[in-house]
């Protein structure tokens, strides 16, 4: 495998809106910090807080992803409770199909007949990886599984994971069941995003149901106290892989990065080479805020519009992550798309920041939008800026 170096910027994850608000086009930067040697089939490491990939090695690589596919079985039934469709009290009744799911893969041991809540479930799916829980969660959800499946997909085209394709609920082997590094750090980035206040249950280390206490086999979780997930998997093909993810201090603020790793030789190698990942992310990089969501970097005019100028800017944080050392260097370069001419939509593009580096290289491209909509004026005032817009 061809082995690629560190560009900050060089490769950036065009997230869709509901995790960044915005997405960052693809850039390059001049200056390489050579990435460490990670011993994995296909690995990625992601600032989270700039969406911005500061290393990776084949990460389109198609692979079977394990249980990892357990976290977008998560993401679903944390979206079917937030939207009241399933409750964390609800009583699951288990199925004859959940109960005999492959007896040697991991589970739960839930049993059929003895009804288990959605809240034992989510435990049992995220702590103890059960298979058997990913398959109640699913039926309770979509009433089967195969039909869980193509929520399973319609999400995944939602996120932009162009090259994953879901089979089931839990990632035992198919050969409909693949994704990439670059995928799944997409999807970790939205479980977190979107449901921060479920993300807490990758952190717990152990759990206990029908008296059998099992452990988190995330090994990071007792190595690291910045890591608070996020997910193991293994077979036979896929390797031992691990997604982590940790939070860390970036000034007056926290940055998180998630790794993926991805065919890793052990289950001790996967937690070895994730943390070496993750620490040489946050030693040798600094995430820099360049605007606050919602504050208008600029209040360019408006022509033939209900009023004389609006307000432009983000509606996320921005930030952009650079080299140690770096971040007093970068300049920000704001293009209109002038004139602007009303009507004009809240949230439409409106012009463009280059984030220059201090040799001016374009760092990364951002779209700048209208924080607020501007109508047309009246009959008289669009003739009067027509004549003024000749003129100019």
């Amino acid at each position: 495998m061809k082995k690629l170096f560190a560009v900050i910027a060089a490769s950036v994850l065009a997230l869709s809106a509901t995790v960044t608000g915005t997405a960052f086009a693809q850039t390059s930067f001049a200056q390489a910090i050579p990435a460490p040697t990670i011993a994995a089939k296909s690995w990625l490491l992601l600032d989270s807080t700039s969406n911005q990939i500061l290393a990776s090695n084949e990460p389109d690589m198609r692979i079977e992803p394990a249980s990892l596919t357990k976290l977008m079985t998560a993401y679903i039934a944390f979206s079917a409770i937030q939207e009241k469709r399933l409750s964390l009290n609800q009583m699951i009744t288990v199925s004859t199909k959940a109960w005999k799911v492959d007896a040697e893969s991991s589970k739960m041991f839930i049993e059929p007949r003895v009804p288990v809540s959605v809240n034992d479930l989510l435990y049992g799916l995220i702590v103890q990886s059960g298979n058997d829980a990913a398959v109640a969660l699913a039926e309770a959800v979509a009433g089967t599984e195969d039909a869980f499946a193509v929520l399973m997909n319609r999400e995944a085209e939602r996120m932009g994971m162009k090259s994953t394709r879901f089979a089931n609920s839990h990632g035992l082997p198919s050969p409909n069941n693949y994704s990439t590094a670059r995928d799944l750090s997409t999807l970790a980035t939205h479980l977190v995003n979107d449901h921060p206040e479920f993300y807490k249950i990758y952190s717990t280390k152990e759990f206990t149901y029908n008296k059998i206490k099992q452990s988190n086999r995330n090994r990071l979780l007792w190595l690291d106290p910045s890591v608070d997930g996020m997910k193991t998997g293994h077979t036979q093909e896929a390797g031992y892989c691990l997604i982590s993810t940790a939070k860390r201090p970036n000034g007056n603020n926290e940055r998180r990065l998630i790794s993926v790793v991805i065919g890793a030789a052990s289950d001790q190698s996967r937690a070895q080479e994730s943390q070496k990942l993750l620490n040489w992310g946050f030693l040798n990089f600094d995430a820099v805020k360049l605007y606050s969501k919602d504050v208008a970097i600029a209040t360019p005019n408006v022509w033939k519009g209900s009023q004389n100028s609006i307000k432009i800017g983000f509606t996320h944080d921005v930030y952009v992550t650079v080299p140690k050392g770096q971040g007093a260097k970068i300049k920000p370069v704001l293009a209109r798309k002038d004139p602007l001419v009303a009507p004009i939509d809240k949230n439409s593009q409106v012009g463009t920041i280059k984030v220059m580096s201090g040799d001016n290289k374009v760092i990364a491209e951002l779209p700048v939008l209208a924080l607020e909509q501007v109508g047309q004026a009246g009959l008289f005032g669009r003739a009067f800026d027509s004549i003024r817009l000749w003129i100019h």
